[in-house]
């Protein structure tokens, strides 16, 4: 959306700036989600009180009619409509514009970020029994794969040294076109782009197969990042079943164990869900013991929220509030030390990290390890320095873990 805000000739407001457009990208997964999507679209009304709030993404496409019913939300653009997301805001704004010069865009259009998302893929088949995303998004379908190493290009011409592939079903992308799947696409991307760093967003344990873990091991200098994404949501059979997920807690267990095996030193993060329809304590007892078995680098965690439009809505034995809250609480705190386990026993290795801030210089390994970078002993880590890294691939020893996140000096 900001490319093309960009290329229409707009500029993007800088800190201090008072806009003249806020948009908002909203999600619907849960309740959590509307209720922040709300605030963010109150707390532009009082920021910038003469903008053009405007209110698109999933929660608009769930129901455009109530979004559009707050006092702070001057115009709603549904997913469907999202394309003409640009010309529907300067219609509106009724403003001459005077579009950019062919060529790649400024800087800006990358919102200040190193890491940039790129879709692969939109919809989801699947339909579980708890997810509105099908209802939001729609049906499968697939980028095709020479229009993904063009954008894949063009991001690397505008400065970007990571793009993140994302998407909801990741591990069926391709299905709907001519000889390619994912790992065919990984390799093509790999192979004709110079983009440092190419990171997958998610996969679900069947996705994982032999020939797509064969590409990690084929990528030159490591440029496929060792870390993979694998939602969780619950290790009780009997709730993946009724939740409509394809596998089983012995399945998922196994998959991550085909990924440390096939991927030395890769990270697994995961989302599990707590108090589904009908999940009992053994239920959760044994959601507790799958994630202990496949040792999550990092867990989200999330109470089952009712989705109005889902089959799980319907279901007649919800979990009290109180309980869903309890089971949330024992997950994260299984998952916090599953995950301090993780980075100390990490300490003492190299990992190349994409800085992406200054003051302090913080980023992300190629493990999705958060780190915080100090001089070595002898140097000083003086702000023309943090300026110069900013946005910059740098290998570094993690040294000792300070909360959640790691030290790190240069090697």
């Amino acid at each position: 959306m900001a490319r093309e805000f960009v290329s229409a000739g707009y500029a993007m407001a800088q800190d201090g700036d008072t806009p003249d457009v806020f948009v908002l990208d909203s999600c619907t997964v849960t309740h959590v989600a509307d209720r922040k999507a709300r605030q963010a679209l109150s707390r532009a009304r009082r920021a910038f009180p003469n903008a053009l709030i405007v209110a698109t993404g999933c929660m608009a496409q769930r129901d455009a009619v109530e979004v559009d019913a707050l006092d702070f939300v001057d115009l709603v653009v549904t997913n469907q409509q999202k394309r003409y997301l640009t010309q529907t805001v300067t219609d509106q704004l009724d403003v001459p514009l005077t579009p950019c010069a062919d060529g790649a865009l400024p800087i800006e259009a990358l919102l200040g970020r190193s890491r940039v998302s790129l879709k692969i893929q939109e919809g989801c088949d699947q339909v579980c029994a708890y997810c509105i995303v099908p209802r939001v998004r729609g049906r499968e379908s697939s980028v095709p794969d020479e229009m993904l190493v063009q954008q894949v290009a063009r991001l690397v011409d505008e400065g970007a040294r990571e793009v993140v592939l994302t998407g909801t079903q990741l591990g069926s992308y391709g299905f709907d076109l001519p000889d390619t799947d994912l790992a065919t696409m990984l390799r093509r991307v790999l192979s004709e782009t110079g983009i440092e760093r190419l990171r997958v967003s998610s996969l679900q344990p069947a996705e994982i197969t032999d020939d797509l873990l064969a590409v990690w091991s084929e990528a030159d200098k490591g440029r496929l990042c060792p870390h993979f994404h694998m939602a969780l949501q619950s290790g009780s059979d009997a709730i993946l079943e009724r939740m409509r997920r394809r596998y089983t807690g012995d399945e998922f267990v196994l998959a991550a164990e085909r990924v440390r095996s096939a991927v030395p030193g890769a990270t697994i993060t995961g989302d599990a869900i707590a108090g589904f329809p009908g999940e009992t304590e053994n239920d959760h007892r044994s959601t507790l013991k799958v994630i202990k078995d496949v040792g999550f680098a990092d867990l989200h965690v999330f109470p089952y929220s009712e989705r109005p439009g889902t089959s799980a809505a319907h279901f007649n034995d919800h979990v009290d509030h109180p309980i869903r809250a309890r089971r949330a609480a024992e997950i994260r705190e299984l998952g916090a030390r599953l995950s301090a386990n993780f980075r100390q026993s990490v300490v003492g290795t190299v990992r190349p990290v994409l800085w992406e801030n200054d003051s302090p210089t913080m980023g992300l390994t190629d493990t999705y390890l958060r780190v915080r970078r100090i001089e070595a002993p002898g140097l000083t880590d003086n702000d023309a320095t943090s300026e110069r890294l900013e946005n910059v691939i740098e290998r570094v020893k993690l040294t000792r873990v300070d909360g959640g996140v790691l030290i790190g000096e240069p090697v």
